[in-house]
C-alpha cells in the first residue's frame, strides 16, 4: 500500500514538474521577445543604426549615406495634417538655411499611416522643404526612435550618436527657449550637452501608427 502511494506521489510530482517547466519556458520566451523589442530602441548617447526609407519620388535613401561626413544630422518626425507641425514649417526652413552653411543634414520622416506619398510631396513643396522627407510606412523607424509626436526631433553627432531628443523649442508660438538650436551649436563645436538638456518633451499631434502586436512602445 505504501509503495502504491509512493508511486502515485511520484507520478503527480513528475506531472507537476513538467507543467512547471512548460510554464517557465513560455514566460522566458515572452520575456526574451519583449527584451528583443526593447533592444531595437535607440537610447540617448548610443549609436543610431542605419536604415533606409523611400522619398516621395520612390528613391531609397539611407541614413548613413545622407549623414556621411556631416558634423550633425537632425531627424525630424513630421506630418501633413497636424496644425502644430504646420506652425513649425517656417522655423524648420529657417533652421535648415541657417545650418546649411555648417553642413548639417536635415532628414524628415513621415510615419502617419493615413498620409500618402503624394500628399507629403505636395506639402514639402508648398512649405519649401529643401531636405529629404521619407515615408515610414510601418512606423518601424518611429518605433526605433521612440517618436510619439509631430514635430519631434532627434539630433545625431558626426559619429551618428544620439545626443538630443524632443522639441524644437518651448512653444509653437513665440518661443523663448530654442532647444534644438542650442543642442546643434554644442554638437557642432564639440561641446557636451548638459544632461538636463539632452531630452525635452515634444508637443504636437500624436503619430497615427499601424496596428502591431507584441511591440513594447514604452517611451
Amino acid at each position: 500500500m505504501k509503495k502504491q502511494n509512493l508511486s502515485f506521489f511520484w507520478r503527480i510530482f513528475d506531472r507537476s514538474s513538467l507543467a512547471f517547466l512548460i510554464i517557465t519556458s513560455v514566460i522566458m520566451a515572452v520575456d526574451v521577445g519583449v527584451t528583443k523589442e526593447k533592444a531595437e530602441k535607440v537610447e540617448l548617447d548610443s549609436m543610431v543604426k542605419d536604415f533606409t526609407l523611400k522619398d516621395a519620388g520612390g528613391t531609397s535613401r539611407a541614413l548613413y549615406k545622407l549623414s556621411e561626413e556631416k558634423p550633425a544630422t537632425v531627424v525630424l518626425f513630421l506630418a501633413t495634417q497636424c496644425p502644430i507641425a504646420t506652425d513649425y514649417t517656417e522655423r524648420i526652413v529657417a533652421l535648415v538655411k541657417t545650418y546649411d552653411e555648417k553642413n548639417v543634414q536635415f532628414i524628415g520622416i513621415n510615419s502617419n499611416k493615413q498620409e500618402r506619398i503624394e500628399e507629403i510631396s505636395e506639402y514639402s513643396e508648398k512649405y519649401g522643404f529643401e531636405f529629404p522627407v521619407l515615408k515610414d510606412p510601418e512606423n518601424k523607424i518611429a518605433d526605433y526612435f521612440g517618436a510619439r509626436r509631430t514635430p519631434e526631433v532627434f539630433l545625431l553627432d558626426a559619429e551618428r550618436v544620439l545626443r538630443y531628443t524632443g522639441a524644437i523649442d518651448n512653444r509653437p508660438k513665440e518661443p523663448t527657449k530654442h532647444y534644438l538650436r542650442d543642442a546643434l551649436d554644442s554638437v557642432i563645436t564639440g561641446k557636451d550637452i548638459p544632461k538636463s538638456s539632452k531630452k525635452t518633451r515634444a508637443v504636437g499631434c500624436t503619430i497615427k501608427r499601424v496596428r502591431k502586436t507584441n511591440v513594447d512602445r514604452t517611451p
